[in-house]
């Protein structure tokens, strides 16, 4: 994949291991970010694992990295060896009103599919400007809120892309968004896949990846993912579900991707074990 335009960060004007990339996106025709990560220190591996990292609505590339300092949890979890070395990608959604959902729009005629920007193009960016990550790496997906709902789907519309997926506080159902933005969903896809998540699970073409998901005891969204859980347990959908304290908030997501990381790390060694 070729994009028609590329830029780069100067790594000698960014913080050590991290690198912001702007592509013109075939997929949303129009121009769209990434912050890449991966400590100065592990820059010489090679086909190193990605993890791709969804934010929430209102958010962008840099919200993992500068509201939940996701680069200095996943340094310290690598130099500490409680995680192997990996490469944290995390795109904006697209910057649609007050979020994409990650599913396909169309507008005005223009069909833009946020969908396809993370699956395909995401990983491309990567591959392209991070000498570490290549065709061979393995991927993994995690997210927040509206990105938890995506990398959950995902997971489920495109089982042979990743290796685990995992959610934080993650919405069910893609009509959970209305409350939280301000524009009409009126020319969203909507296929069964794109607004649910168990809808999108149940529908996989093979062996799902390994899943995970978490919510706080206080999140507006217990009660769903409590739902989905049962769902899951009753359909014989392998996964973890966990509840901590806390709400629907950053101190909660800055503690619990150190779960994610974990288990994508278990995962990982699991597959090149057997």
């Amino acid at each position: 994949m070729k994009f028609r335009t590329l830029e780069k960060s100067d790594p000698t004007l960014m913080p050590s291991g991290l690198q912001c990339v702007t592509v013109k996106s075939s997929a949303l025709k129009q121009r769209a970010d990434v912050t890449i990560f991966l400590p100065a220190e592990f820059g010489h591996l090679r086909h190193l694992p990605i993890v791709t990292l969804l934010h929430g609505v209102y958010g962008s590339h840099w919200s993992w990295a500068y509201q939940g300092g996701a680069h200095l949890l996943a340094a310290e979890l690598m130099q500490q060896g409680q995680i192997s070395p990996m490469v944290l990608v995390m795109p904006s959604d697209g910057l649609w009103g007050d979020g994409s959902g990650y599913v396909a729009h169309t507008h005005a005629h223009l069909q833009q599919n946020f969908e396809k920007w993370i699956v395909e193009e995401v990983p491309e960016i990567a591959a392209q400007t991070c000498p570490s990550c290549s065709q061979q790496s393995k991927h993994f997906i995690a997210g927040l809120s509206m990105g938890g709902f995506a990398a959950l789907r995902l997971a489920g519309i495109y089982p042979d892309r990743y290796q685990a997926a995992s959610g934080h506080s993650a919405l069910t159902e893609i009509s959970q968004l209305d409350a939280l933005i301000e524009e009409s969903r009126e020319e969203w896809s909507t296929d069964a896949t794109s607004c649910s998540v168990l809808e999108a699970l149940k529908s996989a073409q093979g062996k799902l990846p390994a899943l995970r998901f978490d919510c706080g005891q206080s999140d507006i969204f217990l009660k769903a993912n409590q739902q989905l859980h049962q769902s899951l347990l009753e359909l014989g959908i392998a996964h973890e579900y966990e509840e901590f304290e806390g709400g629907h908030e950053w101190p909660y997501w800055r503690t619990h991707l150190a779960d994610s990381l974990r288990f994508f790390s278990r995962t990982l060694k699991q597959s090149t074990s057997k």
